[in-house]
C-alpha cells in the first residue's frame, strides 16, 4: 500500500492525516516544529491554536459555522471530538482549553496504528508520490518559494488585505446604483458591475472624522514587511491628507448617480461583486487595521449601508495562501501536478473550523484516490461543499481573498417575511445541507 504524506500538523494536517488513517491509508505526517519554530507558536504539538480558543458559534440550525461544525462531527472529525472534549463554557460558542486540546489532538494521531512522523523542514515540494501540503498561513519561505516556482509569482500571496464583504441583500438599493466607471465593459452586466454609494461633502467629513478617532488594531511582531506594496489601509491613506481617499478609493469621477442624475457626488463607494452567485459583495480598496465593532460603527456611515450585514469585516494579516480558483481543482488537488493536493488557510480559507474541514476533504479524497475510487466534493448547498467550491471556482480570482464559512457562499433560498423570514431562511439553508451532507457521508459506504 503507498504512503500518503502529508506537510503541516496544524488543524487542516492534523484532520487529513486522521481522516486517510481511518480509511485504511498508511500516513506520514511531516511537521518542521519544534526545531524549525514560528513567531506565532509556542510548542511542538499538532493543531495548536495561535490567535483565539474559540471554534466560533456552535449553533448548527441558523449559523453556517455552526452547520459546519455538524458536517465535521458527523464525518468523525478528530478536531471536532477533541474540541467537544475540551471545551469551555462560552455561551452559545465552542471554546476550548487550548493547551489540552492540542495535547489530545497529538495523543490521538501519536497513538494511531498507521500514523508515523517525520520531523524537520520540507523545503521543496516533492515531485512524486501523494502529498496533501497543510503548511498554513507561516509557511516556511523555502517552501514558500518552491511553491511560488511551481505555480507562478503571481500566484501565492504572502498578505492579506482584506476589504470588507457585505450581503447583497443588506445594501439600500434605493440609494445605491449600479455602475462601472465610466460605463466600462461590453455587455450590460460589464457596464453594471459595481454598487456605488454616494456620499456628499458633509458625510464624507464626518465619515473620514469617524475613521481617524476609530480604534485600530497593532501590527504583530514579524508582520509588517511588505504590507504596503499597494495595499495602504484605509486609515492611513486618511491619515495622509483629509481629501487622499477622494483622489484613491472614494473618487467620484466617471459616475453618475442614477437616483439623482443632477446631483454630483462629492465622494462614492463602490462595492464590487465577489463570487459568481452574487450574493457578495465588496468595498473597493477598503483593507483596514480597525478593529471589528470599529469598522461596523464606520462602514454603516455610508449611505447605502446603514443596515449592512457583514459576511466578513476587513484586515491586513500576514498569510500565505494560494490563488486556488486559478490553481486547483475541485479534488483540491494542484493542476499542474495532480499528485499534490492542498489544504487548509493555504488554500483561502480562513479560521480554524474551515482549515480543518479542508483538511478533513483532502485526507478523504486523496485517500478515496489511493484506494481506486473517485471521492467528489460534497454538493455547494453544504457548508463544506460551499467553501471547497468558492475556493476553486466559484470566487473571482482577480480579486481572491481568504474566506469564512457564510451562508452568502450558499446556492440561495427563498424566504419571505423580513428579518423573521431571515432566521427561517438560515434554517432552511442547514436543514437542506444536513440532508445533502448525510447522503454524501452514506455514498462512501
Amino acid at each position: 500500500m503507498e504512503t500518503l504524506h502529508i506537510i503541516g500538523g496544524g488543524m487542516a494536517g492534523s484532520e487529513a492525516a486522521w481522516q486517510a488513517a481511518a480509511m485504511g491509508v498508511p500516513v506520514v505526517l511531516h511537521e518542521m516544529r519544534p526545531g524549525v519554530g514560528t513567531f506565532a507558536h509556542q510548542t511542538g504539538n499538532f493543531a495548536e491554536m495561535v490567535c483565539s480558543n474559540s471554534f466560533r458559534s456552535d449553533d448548527d440550525e441558523r449559523n453556517a459555522v455552526g452547520l459546519l461544525h455538524w458536517e465535521m462531527r458527523a464525518a468523525n472529525g478528530l478536531i471536532m471530538q477533541m474540541a467537544d472534549r475540551h471545551q469551555l463554557p462560552a455561551g452559545g460558542a465552542l471554546a476550548v482549553d487550548r493547551e489540552a486540546f492540542s495535547e489530545a489532538v497529538t495523543a490521538a494521531l501519536r497513538s494511531h496504528p498507521l500514523i508515523s512522523f517525520a520531523d524537520g523542514e520540507i523545503t521543496d515540494l516533492p515531485t512524486d508520490g501523494h502529498w496533501i501540503i497543510a503548511t498554513g498561513p507561516l509557511t516556511s519561505g523555502a517552501l514558500a518559494e518552491s511553491i511560488r516556482a511551481v505555480t507562478g509569482a503571481e500566484s501565492l500571496a504572502f498578505f492579506d488585505a482584506i476589504a470588507p464583504i457585505v450581503y447583497a441583500e443588506s445594501i439600500d438599493e434605493t440609494i445605491a446604483w449600479r455602475q462601472s466607471r465610466y460605463d466600462k465593459g461590453e455587455t450590460e452586466e460589464e457596464q453594471k458591475a459595481y454598487l456605488n454609494c454616494p456620499m456628499t461633502k458633509d458625510q464624507y467629513e464626518a465619515f473620514i472624522d469617524a475613521l481617524l478617532a476609530a480604534e485600530k488594531t497593532a501590527f504583530h511582531e514579524g508582520e509588517t514587511a511588505g504590507y504596503f506594496d499597494g495595499c495602504l489601509p484605509i486609515e492611513v491613506m486618511a491619515e495622509r491628507g483629509r481629501e487622499t481617499l477622494r483622489f484613491g478609493p472614494m473618487k467620484p469621477i466617471g459616475l453618475t448617480n442614477a437616483h439623482q442624475p443632477d446631483v454630483k457626488p462629492y465622494a462614492v463607494v463602490q462595492l464590487r461583486r465577489d463570487n459568481a452567485l452574487g450574493t457578495l459583495y465588496n468595498i473597493v480598496g477598503f483593507q483596514t487595521k480597525m478593529k471589528y465593532g470599529a469598522q461596523t460603527a464606520v462602514f454603516r456611515m455610508i449611505p447605502g449601508l446603514e443596515n449592512a450585514s457583514f459576511a466578513r469585516l476587513g484586515g491586513i494579516h500576514r498569510n500565505t495562501f494560494l490563488n486556488s480558483p486559478t490553481l486547483l481543482d475541485d479534488r483540491m488537488r494542484l493542476r499542474a501536478r495532480p499528485n499534490l493536493r492542498f489544504a487548509g488557510q493555504i488554500t483561502g480559507v480562513e479560521g480554524y473550523v474551515e482549515s480543518a474541514a479542508m483538511g478533513l476533504l483532502a485526507g478523504r479524497m486523496a485517500a478515496a484516490e489511493m484506494l481506486g475510487r473517485d471521492l467528489p466534493p460534497p454538493g455547494p448547498d453544504t457548508a463544506m461543499g460551499s467553501l471547497v467550491h468558492h475556493i476553486t471556482g466559484g470566487a473571482e480570482a482577480k480579486t481572491f481573498q481568504p474566506m469564512n464559512v457564510n451562508f452568502g457562499l450558499f446556492p440561495p433560498i427563498e424566504a419571505k417575511g423580513g428579518r423573521r423570514g431571515r432566521k427561517d431562511r438560515y434554517k432552511a439553508y442547514t436543514d437542506r445541507a444536513k440532508e445533502t451532507f448525510s447522503q454524501w457521508l452514506a455514498g462512501q459506504g
